[in-house]
């Protein structure tokens, strides 16, 4: 039976640790092998595109920028080689945004977080803070004997810490002063910045990104992939038994053993895994995890601990890939003596490919049959409609015409819908007074008020609907508009 318990005899808790485990320092041991070659380049390929390419040009004709990406805010453009957006058509960087999420599901689906592990710019940035400690402070055993010192104030210890701060630093700058590249000419503002001549918000937003880059890749480094990045939370949820991740195979590593012990158990015929608790997996680790305790939410899939494991592998006399990139469906085959499966091509992976394929080839025809020319029309509101003394009805419309092209065109402006109209556009002088053509600049909006006029008598509707045509006379490119004509 149970028993009621008298709350008063209940004895109170004892507090038995903070609410939050404070931070272990992860110092991680270089290595050398196949995943860390991989993200050597990754790393050189990503940095070297964020920092050189605002210095590239791209000749887009007599008065357009020359840079070959360029977020041109002032005059509301975007640029990217030879291609160039406007502000109606930020449905492209929806587009990309949709694109870009359904790609990180599909390498999800692929091969964990390889993302996280080689990508981003919190993994680029840190393990490029990380190459600068080790070069200056040595490797893990170094820096771990330097960090107990009993005498950190000694002069040789202080010029290494303050070479790693400044180098770190300089990086940092680099990195804030690389992005507002992309918002400016950058040759132009590079002279700018030196000189003390930029603009203030360009000295802020690199302040900014100094500080940023500086704090969490010198560091907070793995806290910010612990607890910061939500893709750890999501990635779990995304992910599904065939997902490769970078996985202990403990069907062949347990039970651990030394290699002494090992050669001694496999000499007696005794079964002994090849594992030999060498800990060069844990070492080597950026989050400072242990592999074989299984998938883990701070594994950021980065394969060092292959490479390290690999090299021990070689060391013994042992296959390599006792960690590997795999899954359990795979482990569970080989313990039932079965070959491993491994299914790139699934449902969900198909799905994710022909979502990208989908949305990316619409974007491409999109981008590639636009009309560089574009028409939008406002009606006047007060008043919508004014007769005139001869009894004659006259609408009033703003209308705006899009010049996305680098030269100038020359436009015909047509009009549909109210029988035996006029028009009339205020205070331009068009050559002809029934059909009005206007010369609109290259790359730019122009706004116009038009007058339209019909005969009462021949439009008794109290409204008609009215079509706007603009034409380049020269090239035959046409577009529309629609609204509606009424009477008063």
């Amino acid at each position: 039976m149970n028993k009621t318990v008298n709350p008063n005899e209940l004895k109170p808790v004892d507090d038995v640790g903070p609410l939050y485990a404070a931070r272990q320092k992860v110092y991680p041991q270089s290595v050398s092998g196949t995943f860390r070659r991989i993200k050597w380049s990754l790393m050189a390929i990503c940095l070297g595109i964020y920092y050189f390419l605002p210095f590239v040009r791209w000749n887009r004709g007599l008065g357009a920028p020359s840079q070959a990406v360029l977020i041109d805010l002032p005059n509301s453009r975007f640029y990217f080689f030879f291609i160039e957006l406007w502000p109606q058509e930020v449905y492209y960087f929806t587009g990309l945004l949709i694109v870009a999420a359904v790609a990180l599901f599909l390498m999800n689906s692929v091969g964990g977080r390889i993302w996280c592990g080689y990508l981003c710019p919190q993994t680029v940035w840190t393990d490029l803070f990380y190459a600068v400690e080790r070069l200056i402070e040595g490797d893990r055993r170094e820096r771990m004997k330097k960090a107990k010192s009993s005498d950190p104030l000694k002069l040789e210890r202080v010029s290494e810490i303050v070479l790693k701060h400044s180098i770190w630093l300089m990086i940092a700058w680099w990195t804030g002063g690389a992005w507002v590249l992309y918002f400016n000419d950058a040759p132009t503002l590079v002279k700018e910045l030196v000189t003390f001549q930029g603009p203030m918000l360009a000295y802020i937003w690199i302040g900014i990104l100094t500080a940023t880059t500086y704090v969490l890749a010198g560091y907070m480094r793995e806290q910010v992939c612990t607890y910061m990045c939500p893709w750890p939370r999501i990635q779990a949820a995304l992910t599904d038994e065939w997902a490769l991740n970078v996985t202990y195979r403990y069907d062949r590593g347990e039970k651990r053993t030394s290699v002494k012990k090992a050669a001694e158990l496999r000499a007696l015929g005794q079964q002994v895994g090849d594992c030999v608790d060498c800990y060069q997996c844990v070492a080597v680790c950026p989050t400072g995890i242990d592999i074989r305790n299984g998938p883990q939410m701070e594994c950021i899939q980065c394969g060092l601990c292959i490479d390290a494991c690999d090299n021990v592998m070689a060391k013994i006399g042992r296959p390599k890939r006792l960690i590997g990139y795999d899954n359990d469906i795979n482990i569970h085959r080989r313990q039932e003596g079965k070959a491993p499966i491994y299914r790139i091509v699934r449902a969900r992976t198909i799905v994710y490919s022909a979502i990208i394929a989908a949305i990316g080839s619409f974007m491409v025809y999109t981008l590639a049959t636009r009309s560089l020319l574009d028409v939008n029309v406002l009606h006047d509101r007060n008043p919508v409609a004014v007769k005139l003394s001869d009894g004659s009805i006259r609408n009033a419309y703003t209308v705006r015409l899009l010049n996305k092209s680098g030269y100038d065109r020359a436009i015909a402006i047509d009009v549909e819908g109210p029988i035996n109209p006029t028009m009339h556009v205020v205070g331009v002088d068009s050559v002809t007074p029934d059909r009005p053509i206007i010369v609109i600049p290259r790359d730019s909006t122009s706004e116009l008020r038009l007058l339209v006029t019909a005969p009462a008598e021949n439009n008794a509707e109290k409204s008609i609907p009215v079509r706007f045509h603009v034409m380049d006379i020269g090239l035959g490119v046409a577009a529309s508009a629609t609204d509606n004509f009424v009477a008063p």
